[in-house]
């Protein structure tokens, strides 16, 4: 069964304006997020001790800030991990203090505050400042490095201009996904920055399937007697591999979202990030990097004829 017809003719690329507009809007959007909001960096980045606990019934954040601030910690990243009833408390640590007191006095002061039901202690973790400082430089340079390599390969394989499109594209990906995050306020971690190069190496795959028919239609193109323009190529190339990528997606966004409800407030950010990274990324395959590689196409062009007009003239 077909689920998308194998002769379908979109016009892609005749509504690339409309795609760059929406683009160019999320984009915008995001970085705004990200200079006005920031992102909620984890305890992975910004060190601290991290107190995970259970309450029996589902309590208040006001109510559990309340029965800490006595104990000094009022200042405190307080949010709900999974379930209701468990919280996270994240603390800076104060100097000399180590982890295992802090946890200690959050959990007598939680006790003393809920002193009818319980409160059980699920987990503590610590991250020194230090630590957090290189895990920051080491997710960045991940980033950088994989679109510096990812620009190298596809220019090898393909032509520099395909290269500029697939980058741009990856960078519009990464920086909606950003912004979501800084949207929603969930937690940035280092499994969420495994979660972006997943995402970079993911719809790095789906241009490079519609660049490879794109340069298998170019070269047949050229043996034509009647050649097309390379817009009405790149058009019909992606709609040959339009069923490829969205049957891809589709069936990958199947298990990340079953990730996503069932996998556990542990991976539920990762999943988070895999989704929107899918979404975005299939969206950019499409509508943004092919427009970009035909756009700079055009500029290349005219760089070249200016340049030989400027040797013309420069004969005597």
């Amino acid at each position: 069964m077909q689920l998308i017809p194998p002769d379908i003719d979109i016009d892609f690329i005749g509504k690339r304006k409309i795609a760059f507009l929406l683009s160019g809007l999320m984009v915008a959007a995001s970085i705004v997020l990200l200079v006005v909001r920031g992102l909620n960096f984890g305890i992975d980045f910004t060190g601290g001790t991290l107190v995970e606990v259970r309450f029996a019934t589902p309590p208040q954040i006001a109510e559990v800030r309340k029965a800490i601030t006595p104990a000094g910690y009022g200042q405190a990243i307080i949010q709900r991990f999974g379930a209701p009833n468990e919280i996270l408390i994240r603390v800076q640590n104060r100097e000399g203090e180590k982890s295992s007191v802090i946890s200690a006095r959050v959990l007598d002061a939680l006790n003393r505050h809920f002193h009818a039901s319980p409160v059980e202690m699920r987990r503590v973790e610590y991250v020194g400042p230090q630590v957090g400082r290189e895990l920051t430089r080491a997710g960045i340079m991940a980033v950088l490095i994989a679109m510096v390599a990812i620009l190298l390969y596809v220019t090898f394989r393909f032509e520099f201009r395909f290269a500029l499109g697939a980058d741009a594209a990856l960078l519009h990906d990464v920086t909606i996904v950003l912004g979501l995050f800084s949207l929603t306020g969930k937690e940035f971690t280092l499994p969420v920055v495994a979660a972006l190069l997943t995402v970079i190496g993911y719809s790095l795959n789906d241009t490079i399937v519609v660049f490879d028919r794109i340069r298998e239609n170019l070269e047949a193109n050229r043996r034509r007697k009647r050649r097309l323009d390379e817009m009405t190529v790149a058009n019909h190339s992606i709609n040959q591999t339009l069923a490829r990528t969205l049957m891809t997606s589709f069936t990958t966004l199947l298990v990340v979202f079953a990730l996503f409800l069932l996998g556990g407030a542990v991976i539920h950010d990762f999943a988070f990030a895999l989704i929107a990274g899918i979404l975005v990324g299939t969206y950019s395959s499409i509508f943004v990097a092919s427009p970009i590689m035909l756009a700079l196409k055009g500029m290349f062009d005219r760089e070249k004829e200016e340049a030989a007009i400027r040797e013309l003239e420069a004969r005597p």
